[in-house]
């Protein structure tokens, strides 16, 4: 049973999606605010965390810029009343993994959670090591690292990183990116693909002059090396 921390202050909202998930064998956990989501993130250990952006001590971005100070690891799912692509990029570049308008169907919201956790779901057959240049990937115990060099990434960025190691050499569209990482329709009218493909380059690229991942104009990305 996945266990699930929400983080919101308006109390019908909260109820909401308590029972829509308790009802699929769910385990809930709820804070009203900031204080309290950070004392259950320090004490408990929860499989995915999602936060409301309009809380009344703190801003919820800022809270999930905070949590990834120390955790990378766990999926954060923003919900926010407003729709502007500004706030879904600083909810992204805060560090979450995906952003959630409202109002929105339960169905959206619980399709949204099973792509966060599908991957745990849902673990590799193949070999636990990727290796792609000096660029290696440890399924197992979700590292990377290059040339030595750990590089630390959310969850989202390491399943980015996961879907380019197992198709090097090849195009991969938007479309494609989006249904198999976020497990949803690409929206055209978004740029959260190319936010996130910008965060993840930026990672295994820092300090290294060889470029891996590279921009197909009109098509999408490739990893590929450089010679």
């Amino acid at each position: 049973m996945n266990y699930i921390c929400l983080v919101e202050d308006e109390q019908k909202v909260a109820a909401f999606i308590c029972k829509g998930l308790e009802e699929h064998r769910y385990k809930i956990k709820t804070a009203k605010n900031g204080a309290e989501a950070e004392m259950l993130i320090a004490t408990e250990s929860f499989d995915l965390l999602i936060l409301d952006i309009m809380l009344p001590d703190i801003n919820g971005i800022e809270l999930c810029r905070q949590i990834r100070v120390t955790d990378q690891q766990t999926p954060i799912l923003m919900l926010s009343a407003l729709d502007q692509v500004q706030n879904k990029v600083s909810g992204l570049k805060a560090g979450a993994d995906d952003y959630l308008i409202k109002p929105f169907h339960f169905g959206e919201l619980l399709a949204r959670i099973e792509a966060l956790l599908r991957r745990k779901h849902n673990p590799s057959k193949e070999g636990h090591v990727l290796e792609f240049d000096d660029l290696k990937l440890d399924t197992w115990s979700n590292t990377a690292e290059r040339a030595g060099k750990q590089i630390i990434l959310t969850a989202k960025e390491y399943a980015l990183l996961e879907l380019f190691m197992r198709s090097p050499n090849k195009v991969l569209s938007r479309d494609y990116i989006a249904e198999q990482v976020w497990g949803i329709d690409f929206d055209t009218g978004t740029n959260f693909i190319d936010v996130y493909m910008n965060y993840l380059r930026k990672k295994i690229e820092k300090d290294f002059k060889k470029k891996l991942i590279h921009t197909v104009i009109g098509m999408g990305y490739i990893m590929r090396s450089e010679r």
